[in-house]
């Protein structure tokens, strides 16, 4: 699924360092960036993608690609492995410009080199970002908006909320690994109905609750705009239940497949 963008102007690497790393809830890290390098970034809100390079286990820095252009990807391929850096796409969830401060949040899981990075990045530890843009581009005729994601969207779709205007009127649908990463303390406009569903070690498909709860929900009335991400089949599940069973025109459904169950986590 190649996501439909809007980029930034100009786009350059930019190098970081971890500043602070928390834990806004045990199934969550929040790892805060920040250096000079970073008023190169235009911040966009909502879901403003980055790539995200961090070092491997045992490499002594971080090596960056030299190249600002579709080119970087190669020259990153082309290094061996001792010196590669671990290259992940992940969300802006908050910028500080003020105080040359990014955070990303991670959704942390028992294995991948994302989730044992955001686990022991440390201040001072080395990383980079390339900006990818928004992908959020709900058009301007939209009367309500669906939202829905598994814990690799819920940094995404908290960012949404937080940039959205005071008039958005919204259904959002959030699926967490445990009752301990509901959030309590979310701000979203007063017409935005927030679901939290946690799937509590039951022995589910991620993202088949949220792809339950959508099919189970009542659409309100008028032209609505979806934006669903996640495991690949809850982002096809809703997208399919959307176009089949309520007429929902294709080009007002934004779905992304951020990883596949059973090949990959999405950390």
């Amino acid at each position: 699924m190649l996501p439909k963008v809007r980029a930034p102007e100009t786009r350059r690497m930019i190098t970081l360092e971890v500043r602070r790393n928390t834990r806004p809830t045990p199934g969550f890290a929040t790892v805060t960036l920040g250096g000079p390098e970073l008023e190169h970034l235009e911040p966009m809100g909502f879901d403003q993608a980055v790539r995200l390079f961090f070092p491997r286990e045992g490499q002594d820095g971080l090596r960056m690609p030299t190249l600002s252009n579709e080119a970087w990807m190669a020259q990153v391929l082309l290094l061996p492995k001792s010196r590669r850096p671990w290259v992940r796409n992940y969300t802006i969830r908050r910028t500080r410009p003020e105080l040359g401060e990014i955070d990303i949040e991670f959704a942390l899981h028992d294995t991948g080199p994302a989730s044992t990075w955001a686990r022991d990045a440390r201040p001072g530890d080395p990383a980079g970002i390339f900006d990818m843009g928004v992908s959020y581009l709900p058009p301007a005729g939209a009367e309500w908006q669906l939202l829905a994601g598994d814990e690799s969207a819920v940094p995404a779709i908290l960012a949404i909320l937080e940039h959205a205007p005071a008039s958005l009127v919204a259904d959002v649908f959030l699926e967490v690994a445990s009752g301990e990463d509901v959030r309590t303390d979310i701000t979203a406009p007063d017409g935005v109905r927030v679901h939290w569903l946690a799937r509590d070690g039951a022995d589910v498909r991620p993202g088949t609750p949220a792809l339950e709860a959508v099919r189970e929900s009542s659409p309100r009335e008028g032209r609505s705009y979806t934006w669903v991400a996640g495991e690949s089949g809850l982002a096809t599940g809703v997208r399919r239940h959307l176009v089949r069973d309520r007429g929902v025109p294709k080009a007002d459904i934004a779905f992304y497949g951020y990883w596949r169950h059973g090949r990959s986590s999405p950390g």
